[in-house]
């Protein structure tokens, strides 16, 4: 078996979901691990804040039983780190990007927009910051498009302190990014601290965008 998949099922099997694996200079393992998450039931709002998070105590328990394992498969390396999610959690799968529906995320792009920025952004642009949403499948076109992503957001330009900003002064307006996940090299959470809570549903003319 491979690392990935001794690793994924000691995690899975001890009931946590297995987040990111990385292999860093001196022989450090790091394991990132996470409860399990299922949809919101109807009444619940969706990007709610979990009550439930990762203790230390679960990451001994997991420690110890993929110390056991690694042994066992031989598998070399010379520290192991088991954590819970940071601030920028990387988004992987489809049920990640359920699960942040709503959070303020950033993507980055396999290939840049070219022709696709239609004049509205940077056609080399490939890292992009908005709020997550869910785009639906739509079944009345030709072809069919199928479900998928977006982000959303609106390019505020930047105040300088001190700076008076004018009550008339129009609001950018509102952009979306569609995409698929085959078409992102990266996806994270944008690590923005609140001390409302992360889930927070955030205010698209506050969110800067441009990760340039």
């Amino acid at each position: 078996m491979t690392l990935k998949d001794i690793v994924e099922q000691i995690v899975t099997g001890l009931g946590y979901d297995l987040v990111e694996i990385d292999r860093s200079a001196g022989g450090l393992l790091r394991i990132t691990i996470d409860l399990p998450w299922s949809p919101p039931s109807e009444g619940v709002m969706q990007g709610a804040p979990s009550e439930h998070f990762v203790t230390v105590e679960d990451c001994e328990k997991v420690t110890r039983q993929l110390q056991y394992a690694l042994e066992v498969d031989e598998v070399d390396y010379k520290r192991l780190e088991v954590s819970s999610p940071g601030i920028d959690r990387p988004l992987r799968h489809d049920q990640d990007f359920a699960r942040f529906v709503g959070h303020v995320v950033d993507v980055t792009l396999k290939q840049p927009l070219g022709s696709a920025a239609a004049g509205q952004v940077s056609p080399t642009r490939k890292k992009f910051r908005g709020v997550l949403e869910r785009v639906e499948s739509v079944a009345d076109v030709v072809p069919p498009v199928e479900p998928g992503w977006q982000i959303v957001w609106r390019d505020e330009p930047v105040t300088k302190p001190g700076q008076k900003v004018s009550k008339k002064r129009l609001p950018a307006p509102t952009q979306a990014l569609g995409f698929v996940l085959s078409e992102l090299k990266e996806a994270r959470l944008a690590p923005i601290v609140s001390f409302k809570g992360r889930a927070q549903v955030p205010d698209l003319e506050s969110q800067p965008s441009d990760l340039n």
